[in-house]
Order: structure tokens, then C-alpha cells, then sequence
């Protein structure tokens, strides 16, 4: 399975909200590592999205076949060879349109049943140091800067922490507690009751657009 997420431009800058990611996995600001495009990255306008790269993306966008050649096979379907579809998929990752290809495991069939959203009320001051450092630990798979809203909730600081049991995930936290020290002010867990298809942008097919507009005429 596979993840391929459009990344839209908003044509305002001044709507863009800059949300601190303390993810290694992720491009920030706050880490040495850089595996792919973050959230505040925006597309090259000079790049345009040619009928081929369109299909390319409709024929991706659920996920890639489960084969030793997945490239192979999408290519075929669209008319192109396995090479061409990487190179477009290389340069579309290049010039933000893709924001990345990764593999989305179902963390339930893999026995992580217990997920806790840990959030916590950290010193603005030491909020980007400790961030960076839990964002770091093999547990937590996202960690994230957010603003508080008070007086109605406290917190700056999310990390989501995976268990196989509640049991698991409170022992981890209380390393996180522990980490943080006294830059902590108050924290909260909040579980994980049922699973959502997460997805990013789609396009549409251009036969769904057709089927559409016969409707809307037909009306």
C-alpha cells in the first residue's frame, strides 16, 4: 500500500498557518533529517501538470499495486513505459506537486491498538528544544507545535504515542512527563475510538467530470 498526496498551493500566503513539526520523518525546521516535503512547503508554479501527468496521478492516487513492479503495471495502464513513470514521478516530487510516496500501514492489523494523542502544556521557552527531542523517540509518530486556546485547552505540545495496550502507552507517556521535567505544566491523553480513511487531495476522473455535467444538463 501507498500514500500519494497532492500538495495544493494557496494562492494567499497569508492564510498559510505555520505548524512547528518536531517529526523526524518530516522536513522541519527543528531536524537534521529530511525525508520529504513538509506542510509548509509550496508547489513551483513554473511546473504544469501535463493529460499525461494527470493520469499518472489518477492512477496512483489510491495506492500502487502490490507487486514487485508496481511502476511497471501503472505504466502500462496509462501507455507509458515503468522508466517514464518514475522520471514523472521524480520530477512531480521535485516541484512539490507530490508531496511524498510512502507506504500507510494499517497500525491495527499490526497489533498497535492502544494510540494515544499525548498533549501537553510545555514552556514556550523550552517548547522547540523538548519537542525536537521527543520527536525523536521510536513511539511517537507525530509530534507537533500547536497554539493554545485558553481558557479552554492548555496545550502547545502533541505527540501521538502507539501501544499494543493503554497500559503500554501511559508508561510512555510518563517518559515523556519524565523528559519534559519541570518545562511541564499540565498533559492529558486522549485515545484513539475509531479509525478514519485518511487521504490527501484527489483528482477526479475525467470521466466522473463527464457523467456530472450530463447531469447538470439533464436537470
Amino acid at each position: 500500500m501507498s500514500d500519494l498526496d497532492l500538495h495544493c498551493k494557496n494562492s494567499n500566503s497569508n492564510n498559510v498557518v505555520d505548524i512547528d513539526s518536531f517529526n523526524p520523518k518530516a522536513k522541519s525546521p527543528f531536524s537534521n533529517k529530511d525525508t520529504s516535503i513538509s506542510t509548509t512547503d509550496t508547489v513551483k508554479i513554473d511546473f504544469i501538470l501535463t493529460e499525461v501527468d494527470r493520469a499518472l496521478v489518477v492512477a496512483t492516487q489510491e495506492g500502487l499495486p502490490v507487486s514487485e513492479r508496481p511502476y511497471q503495471i501503472v505504466g502500462e495502464k496509462i501507455g507509458i513505459s515503468e522508466d517514464e513513470v518514475i522520471c514523472r514521478l521524480e520530477k512531480m516530487l521535485e516541484r512539490g506537486v507530490i508531496r511524498r510516496i510512502a507506504v500507510v500501514p494499517n497500525h491495527y492489523r499490526i497489533g498497535f491498538k492502544a494510540n494515544g494523542m499525548t498533549v501537553w502544556n510545555v514552556k514556550d521557552s523550552d517548547v522547540k528544544r523538548l519537542g525536537r527531542q521527543i520527536g525523536e523517540l521510536p513511539y511517537v509518530s507525530h509530534c507537533y507545535q500547536r497554539p493554545r486556546h485558553e481558557p479552554y485547552w492548555s496545550y502547545n505540545l502533541f505527540a501521538m504515542v502507539h501501544g499494543t495496550e493503554r497500559a503500554q502507552v501511559e508508561e510512555r507517556a510518563e517518559k515523556l512527563k519524565a523528559l519534559l521535567g519541570d518545562a511541564c505544566l499540565g498533559s492529558e491523553i486522549l485515545y484513539s475510538s475509531k479509525i478514519l480513511k485518511k487521504t490527501g487531495m484527489r483528482l477526479s476522473k475525467k470521466d466522473d467530470n463527464a457523467s456530472e455535467s450530463k447531469k447538470t444538463e439533464g436537470k
